[in-house]
């Protein structure tokens, strides 16, 4: 039986294609995802939980993407499968978004949007 995706990456499992998918699934019908939320401001991005550090989703010739693209990743995060592509990154990697120089997790993301919904007038 395979081990849930959430689990392995507390036990230090490293970031994959893999989790990106799973979290896309995840999040398919709320603003956790970049198609719900880009009309609000949001723009894909990741943060390495050790470091802080946000970096926003791009593509390999480092132009910014519409959604989250690990190929554009800085190499320190990445752990090579000996071609040049990447094949895992770091296991305290998260993906969510920037609005405003602020990162927000998939969840925060979501509530975001769900709080400002019910804000506005009808």
């Amino acid at each position: 039986m395979d081990t849930p995706i959430s689990e392995r990456r507390r036990q230090g499992e490293r970031y994959t294609q893999c989790d990106l998918d799973y979290d896309n699934e995840r999040f398919a019908s709320s603003g956790g995802l970049s198609q719900h939320n880009r009309e609000a401001g949001f723009q894909p991005a990741f943060q390495d939980t050790e470091s802080g550090c946000v970096y926003r989703s791009r593509f390999s010739d480092g132009n910014p993407a519409p959604i989250h693209l690990l190929d554009g990743l800085p190499r320190a995060l990445r752990q090579d499968n000996g071609d040049g592509t990447a094949r895992s990154y770091k296991p305290t990697l998260v993906a969510g978004f920037l609005r405003a120089d602020r990162f927000y997790t998939r969840e925060q993301a979501a509530q975001a949007l769900i709080t400002r919904s019910h804000s506005q007038p009808i």
